[in-house]
């Protein structure tokens, strides 16, 4: 069931990892408490509940079918939240570079992980397609995204340089270009056409079939901008500050955000399986839910030897 049920819906949404955001990366309740179920890990602090969504269902942290994530850190460990499992890691490897992000394969088996030096680090049935860890960069890699079909992904530099493996299409970059800051994430097209890559200033910059529905680069903000996340439809995106703030945009709906309950700085946001909702993780592991999205744990729990710097969702 798994195979079939996950495989159509994850096309179906096609985030970049979700979300892996992902990116959109493609990243609860279960059998937590009162607290995670409101929209935040155990400890966080918060006692508001998070604003959740007309379509509340949740497929759980446990089963074939059910929900989960994974948090990587710099030096290369990934935490298994929930249903997602574990493929691997470069834990404990000697690395030229820390990791930046990481994104999960089309159907949840396998996922990336990607160095700030551009190489790329494949587990599961997630295939390598190719990386930039031989070339001489202008500026460190920042996050990877995936294609729809899994086939392919594309890395993104701060400078704003775009680099397309497998069957990503390169579709412009702002590689070259004057930027008032630099660049900190990219989500992708629901069909894989085109891509945004957002700005620290929370500029938001727009390439192929991707429709530009707004951004934060003439506002002031109270912290930098963090990461990207698509709408499940394809119809928008969600952005999320290191301060745990969230500004949504086009057809992503707000659920609620992280904004002063943070005790350390957001480092990556995911969306859910259904698109009514996101998760926010933060470097220290917590991991803060809203909408339907379930929490299915905290790499908190684990000992980190280095900050958490991505969230993928399965």
């Amino acid at each position: 069931m798994r195979a079939t049920k996950r495989g159509i819906a994850r096309r179906a949404r096609r985030r970049g990892a979700k979300f892996g955001a992902a990116a959109m990366v493609a990243l609860s309740v279960g059998t937590v408490g009162l607290g995670a179920e409101a929209g935040l890990s155990p400890g966080a602090g918060a006692t508001t509940p998070a604003i959740t969504s007309s379509a509340t269902a949740h497929l759980g942290c446990s089963g074939v079918d059910g929900e989960g994530y994974w948090q990587v850190s710099a030096s290369g460990g990934v935490f298994t939240n929930g249903a997602a499992e574990f493929y691997g890691s470069e834990g404990g490897a000697a690395l030229n570079k820390p990791i930046v992000g990481i994104a999960p394969s089309v159907d949840g088996r396998g996922y990336w992980l990607v160095a700030s030096d551009g190489g790329v680090f494949s587990f599961g049935d997630a295939p390598f397609e190719g990386s930039t860890g031989a070339l001489h960069l202008n500026a460190p890699i920042v996050g990877i995204v995936p294609t729809p079909d899994g086939q392919g992904y594309w890395l993104v530099a701060s400078d704003g340089g775009v680099f397309a493996f497998g069957d990503a299409a390169f579709n412009g970059s702002e590689g070259g270009t004057k930027l008032n800051e630099p660049i900190v994430g990219m989500a992708a097209t629901k069909d894989g056409r085109g891509y945004w890559l957002v700005a620290a200033d929370g500029g938001v910059f727009s390439f192929g079939d991707a429709p530009f529905y707004g951004s934060l680069g003439a506002k002031s903000l109270n912290a930098s901008i963090a990461a990207i996340a698509p709408a499940r439809n394809g119809n928008g995106y969600v952005l999320a500050a290191s301060d745990g703030g969230v500004f949504t945009f086009g057809a992503s709906a707000f659920y609620g955000s992280a904004a002063g309950k943070t005790d350390a700085p957001v480092t990556g946001i995911a969306g859910t399986f259904f698109g009514n909702g996101y998760t926010l993780t933060t470097s220290n592991g917590s991991v803060y839910n809203f909408g339907d999205s379930s929490f299915c744990g905290v790499a908190g729990n684990a000992s980190t030897n280095s900050p958490i710097v991505g969230l993928a969702f399965y």
